[in-house]
């Protein structure tokens, strides 16, 4: 059976799912975008070969897809999400990607006994290497569960919890977690400079490290404390830089109260 995908909104990460979809050998005539921007929905024909729509009202109902996936931003989900509640039944999951909406929002939206799998996904997803965290609701069928895993294995790892308020901490650290890594690659080069470095050496440095060991942890079977360890001579220069960032006020307890503070940003946004 060929599997229709219905996407709700086709931005950075909608888009980056479309290509993986593509890419990873989803027919692109089972695939329909709803786009509102009559350009953007144009252009998505022309380059992909996939029906565009601007309107959700214009969707045939008899011709149900078996998933609907919202990619549009959680601020304009109210206006969004009750077009598609009539698709709701037991051949019908709806996978969301929104960030702070939750698996009770959407039931409220579509119906208390409608399929639907709250994700988390990261930015990396647009060059294949993100990770997306998932929740379902009682609904989804095992089949269901399987299918919206290999949607979202096309742009990076996937990762299952049954509690769902986890979602709230996964947005913590790998949602947000890209913008914290960038970060440190922003301090790492002004570090430099401030040490008396040329600026723009002291910014590839940084780049290009960050880049390079976040490579080598992806390539690496070690666990980050060992590869650390490797890069650590007793004694020598490294050991007294990790002696400052291993320090009761260094980063660990620094990160402890960024993640709590971005949790309950989560939670209360919820």
């Amino acid at each position: 059976m060929t599997v229709k995908l219905l996407l709700a909104g086709c931005g950075k990460m909608g888009g980056a799912m479309l290509a993986g979809w593509l890419d990873k050998g989803f027919e692109a005539t089972a695939i329909t975008v709803v786009e509102p921007n009559s350009d953007t929905a144009e252009d998505l024909q022309q380059r992909y070969g996939i029906a565009t729509i601007t309107n959700p009202e214009d969707l045939d109902f008899n011709a149900a897809p078996n998933v609907v996936i919202f990619a549009v931003k959680p601020q304009v989900m109210d206006d969004v999400a009750p077009a598609y509640a009539r698709f709701a039944g037991p051949g019908v999951v709806y996978l969301s990607i929104a960030a702070g909406k939750t698996i009770g929002y959407f039931e409220k939206m579509l119906g208390a006994e409608a399929a639907i799998v709250r994700a988390m996904p990261n930015t990396p997803a647009a060059v294949g290497r993100g990770i997306t965290v998932c929740c379902a609701n009682g609904h989804v069928a095992n089949d269901q569960i399987s299918l919206c895993g290999d949607l979202l294995s096309t742009v990076g790892e996937v990762a299952w919890v049954d509690d769902e308020e986890q979602i709230d901490i996964v947005t913590a650290v790998s949602g947000g977690g890209p913008a914290y890594v960038f970060l440190l690659a922003e301090c790492l080069g002004q570090a430099g400079i401030n040490a008396g470095l040329p600026e723009d050496l002291a910014k590839r440095l940084a780049r290009v490290t960050v880049a390079g060991s976040g490579e080598l942890l992806h390539r690496s079977s070690e666990q980050p404390e060992t590869l650390r360890q490797n890069v650590t001579s007793p004694g020598g220069t490294t050991a007294e830089a990790l002696r400052v960032l291993m320090a009761d006020d260094g980063w660990q307890p620094l990160l402890d109260r960024a993640i709590a503070a971005a949790t309950a940003k989560s939670r209360e946004l919820a």
